[in-house]
């Protein structure tokens, strides 16, 4: 698998920690990767993807502490320098996108606008 030098996205301690421990538990399969995307819809017109898949023909492949990761290469210009963070918080629980090149962000956190 062939690497890229850049990291297009940051994962906190607290993403990194949760996606290891779902690589970890039992049946997962190791031969996905954590693809980190977008795709079309949600409120905002784009909504975040971010889940375990295999690399396809297009991807782009990175290591985030030895979390094998890929993503599209035409979604870098949405995505680039975006941070992923944990919440586990009583209201809130689940990944969260802080991404500097959203124009707008729905309140649901998971679809945004360019």
């Amino acid at each position: 698998m062939e690497m890229t030098t850049s990291i297009p996205v940051k994962l906190t301690e607290g993403a990194i920690r949760e996606i290891k421990k779902l690589m970890q538990a039992d049946g997962f399969d190791t031969t996905q990767v954590l693809r980190v995307g977008v795709k079309g819809g949600g409120c905002s017109g784009m909504t975040y993807v971010l889940g375990f898949d295999q690399k396809e023909e297009n991807d782009q492949t990175f290591m985030i502490e030895d979390i094998p990761c890929v993503m599209n290469k035409a979604h870098e210009i949405y995505l680039y320098g975006m941070e992923v963070d944990w919440e586990d918080g009583l209201n809130n629980r689940g990944f969260t996108f802080r991404n500097p090149n959203a124009s707008s962000t729905c309140g649901c956190g998971t679809s945004f606008a360019v």
